[in-house]
């Protein structure tokens, strides 16, 4: 599971890919509750933006932000089921986190090892996500939030290396370029069959 991971700063990657300009942003190094950056559709206005949204996805009815700490990986199995998530899917908020690389712990010396993950060709990464929207109840303040969703992943040659032997593998799911449109105009059903590892491109564990 992803807990960690680093916010792209490739500005002309991403007007390359999204025809969209990158905003500035403080914090590069993303853990649960911290903004990262997001690119999504408006299936309203048909426009697709790009901002700041805080890791770890906050429900409507969630008591308070902290809720956050938990929600910050969805499972591609149960996501239609989970009362954190499922609106969120079924509304089709569907999200490209953009990162230059995540961090999951490789167990192969008999320690967790923190092991950095990127792209094998150092391109940044867009992950599929799911986003939603909470009101603080005090200010009022508009909060977007997501969660990167996640699969097994036993078959796939570098992310089956990472948690301990006995635990499940699973991995997010960075998606090929060619998907990005697809993902974000996707429908449930279209959205689950692109969660799979086909839909990866190469990763490496990088230095």
């Amino acid at each position: 599971m992803c807990v960690q991971y680093l916010t792209t700063v490739n500005v002309d990657w991403v007007k390359t890919h999204f025809d969209l300009d990158l905003p500035a942003s403080t914090a590069h190094d993303v853990f649960p509750t911290y903004p990262g950056t997001i690119i999504l559709k408006s299936h309203n206005t048909q426009r697709t933006v790009i901002g700041p949204a805080r890791f770890g996805l906050i429900p409507s009815w969630a008591k308070d932000e902290e809720f956050g700490r938990k929600t910050y990986n969805a499972r591609s199995e149960t996501v239609t089921e989970k009362p954190s998530y499922r609106h969120a899917w079924s509304k089709r908020h569907y999200a490209l986190a953009l990162a230059d690389a995540f961090y999951e712990p490789c167990y192969e010396t008999g320690k967790a090892v923190r092991t950095k993950i990127t792209q094998a060709n150092r391109e940044p990464m867009a992950i599929a996500s799911i986003w939603d929207t909470w009101t603080e109840p005090e200010t009022g303040e508009l909060i977007v939030s997501f969660s990167m969703l996640t699969i097994e992943a036993n078959k796939h040659p570098v992310m089956n290396r990472c948690h301990k032997p006995e635990d499940e593998k699973r991995t997010v799911v960075p998606l090929r370029p060619e998907l990005f449109h697809d993902w974000l105009n996707a429908t449930p059903e279209t959205a689950q069959a692109l969660l799979n590892l086909e839909s990866i491109p190469e990763l490496v564990f990088s230095e």
